[in-house]
């Protein structure tokens, strides 16, 4: 009683009392225990709950509260034979049931917690911990829709869990559901404004949407109350790399690494961050972790393998490269549901739609507006640089990969009121709507600016790669609009693609036919685009030809925009932006031409790849 009532101190005596009286007491040893858990004293609790058990073999909450001790000490695997002699002893022990789970999911095996704690809620359905701890087991297992829903039920039975509000609001954020992420957060905070992890959830939620500045304060704030949260240190590497801070961010993700070296994400930012050499102990650490495989989800187990595969390639190490590169994407591409023919079938609505008849016939009308600057293409296509470049310009805010074009373009609505999918729409289209489609944009293009850039500021570019599906219309709301594509050898395109872990989705680059069958349908739309579209639409912009020569590249660029040469275009690596892709390491630097071709090194592992490709790149 004393204990429930939060009088610890005098439980612990009671109890010890009551072992000086009778020792073969299980029952006060496991009382002892329990209350020296509640103290953080989890050796002590340890060594009573088995004392308890060697008095009485069958004693179920003993047999569970050895496990409770062993996990808080990080001893899971031994605190496994705990928990399942406790629900042996007891089938309907839901308690059981659930900390098995958990302990489960720390070893790791997060079908088998799926499993486990299904078993304790059929024997307590009404738990909002073991539905809690359910969403975190099928998170885990890249099924968020479920997880979301999971963590609703939770909170309709406890609204007021801070803990429950907070993996509400980390599953919404992985769904990339920002604004909803926040309410949950928020929710959280106004619970328990010290929950060191929902800050840290609200720098995350800052940073999807641009605001670096406040993701930084709120994940150093995360650490003032919690200094040794290795996450809290990995996300505020990722903000330092976009704001170019290379050297602190590099800090950040060893500082994460030393409190937590078996988090494997953090190496992946690490291996993007730094060249490896022989020796280097994080490679060592990586190794070691690897060879651990049962310790491994399977995600970490995939984030591992692309940091492996960036590393190998660092040592020239290239077949060793290669294997962890070709078991990174196959364990990636197993959690995605990539449907080719339906992407394929996208391409051809396109294609279908935008003929020259109707373009010819709806153009002229649109925002005209010279504000927006478009960068197309393939993702590690040179994209990230061509921006870089136009965005070193003081007209210029270059405000990086926007999705507002795709927001945009969901709004549009037929005459009953339903929204109607692109590019389904574009037919019915009069010269008001193509107008108003282009005010939108512009206008939210605006705010960006005014939030972000200077007053000097009349350009802003949208490197959006995937917006080369929305050219027709481009063209049509946006006709001053200046579109710029990048273009670099298909084989280096498709192996750089296939070398990175992407955060956004890029579902088609995880397998090395479907990579390459992708990329020849791209190349189809934009040979279609370039038919169709009126001469001198779009710039393509060649990779190799700008590495090749700098200045002269730079210039043509800048000219497409309409723009005055500065000089200052040619040092781009200098000018201080965030860049939120995943070359913004690469862009940190001067010119380079080692990217170039280096497909070649690889060539014995890209059969799958060279044969989608049509064997062109074989001469490449």
């Amino acid at each position: 009683m004393c204990r429930l009532a939060g009088r610890v101190d005098e439980a612990i005596a009671a109890s010890r009392r009551a072992i000086a009286l009778d020792p073969g007491n299980a029952g006060a040893h496991s009382n002892l225990g329990i209350a020296l858990f509640d103290q953080g004293k989890f050796e002590e609790a340890l060594s009573l709950h088995e004392r308890a058990i060697a008095l009485q073999a069958h004693f179920v909450q003993a047999h569970s509260n050895r496990g409770n001790a062993l996990q808080r000490l990080k001893r899971f695997a031994e605190a496994e034979p705990s928990y399942r002699r406790a629900v042996e002893l007891q089938p309907d022990f839901a308690d059981g049931w659930n900390n098995l789970g958990t302990c489960l999911r720390e070893l790791k095996r997060a079908e088998e917690a799926e499993t486990v704690y299904r078993k304790a809620l059929e024997i307590a359905p009404n738990s909002a911990d073991t539905l809690d701890n359910l969403a975190l087991a099928v998170k885990d297992l890249e099924r968020l829709d479920e997880a979301a829903e999971l963590l609703r039920r939770a909170l309709v039975i406890e609204q007021n869990s801070d803990k429950i509000h907070l993996h509400y609001g980390t599953v919404l954020l992985d769904q990339k559901k920002v604004d909803e992420a926040e309410v949950a957060a928020s929710r959280a905070l106004s619970l328990n404004m010290n929950n060191h992890d929902a800050v840290n959830l609200m720098g995350r939620i800052a940073f999807e949407r641009g605001d670096l500045d406040g993701a930084l304060a709120s994940h150093q704030r995360a650490l003032a109350l919690k200094p040794d949260l290795a996450d809290a240190y990995n996300n505020m590497g990722n903000v330092l790399k976009e704001l170019g801070r290379l050297d602190e961010a590099e800090n950040a993700y060893l500082e994460a690494l030393r409190l937590d070296p078996a988090v494997a994400s953090v190496y992946v930012n690490l291996a993007d961050s730094r060249k490896f050499v022989a020796g280097d102990p994080h490679l060592v650490a990586m190794e070691a972790l690897a060879a651990k495989s049962e310790r491994l989800s399977k995600t970490d187990r995939m984030q591992i393998d692309f940091a492996l595969g960036k590393a190998y390639a660092d040592l020239q190490d290239y077949p060793r490269s290669f294997r962890h590169l070709h078991a990174g994407n196959a364990a990636k591409r197993a959690t995605i549901g990539y449907d080719e023919t339906a992407a394929f079938a996208l391409f051809d609505h396109i294609e279908r739609i935008f003929v020259p008849d109707m373009i010819e016939a709806k153009s002229g009308g649109g925002d005209l507006s010279q504000v927006p600057i478009f960068v197309v293409g393939m993702p590690r296509s040179g994209t990230t640089l061509i921006e870089q470049i136009i965005a070193s310009h003081p007209m210029v805010h270059g405000a990086g990969e926007l999705q507002t074009l795709h927001d945009v373009v969901r709004t549009v609505r037929g005459t009953d009121g339903c929204t109607i999918p692109y590019p389904e729409f574009v037919p019915a289209l009069d010269e008001a709507a193509l107008r108003q489609i282009g005010r939108d944009y512009v206008a939210r293009l605006g705010e960006i600016a005014r939030r972000e850039a200077s007053t000097t500021v009349q350009r802003v570019t949208d490197k959006m790669p995937s917006n080369y599906y929305f050219l027709g219309l481009i063209h049509l709301a946006l006709p001053q609009a200046k579109i710029i594509h990048a273009v670099r050898d298909p084989v280096d395109t498709c192996v750089s693609c296939f070398s990175k872990l992407f955060s956004a989705e890029q579902n088609h680059t995880y397998d090395l036919g479907e990579l390459g069958r992708y990329y020849r349908r791209y190349e189809r739309l934009m040979a279609h685009w370039c038919r169709v579209l009126p001469a001198g639409s779009v710039l393509d912009v060649r990779y190799e030809d700008v590495v090749g020569d700098l200045e002269s590249q730079a210039r043509r660029i800048i000219a497409h925009c309409g723009l005055p040469w500065d000089d200052r275009c040619l040092s781009f690596h200098r000018t201080e932006r965030p860049v939120r892709t995943a070359s913004a390491t690469q862009v940190r630097k001067p010119i380079y031409r080692s990217a170039v071709g280096r497909w070649r090194v690889y060539e014995d592992q890209l059969e799958p790849l060279l044969t989608a490709l049509g064997g062109r790149a074989r001469l490449g």
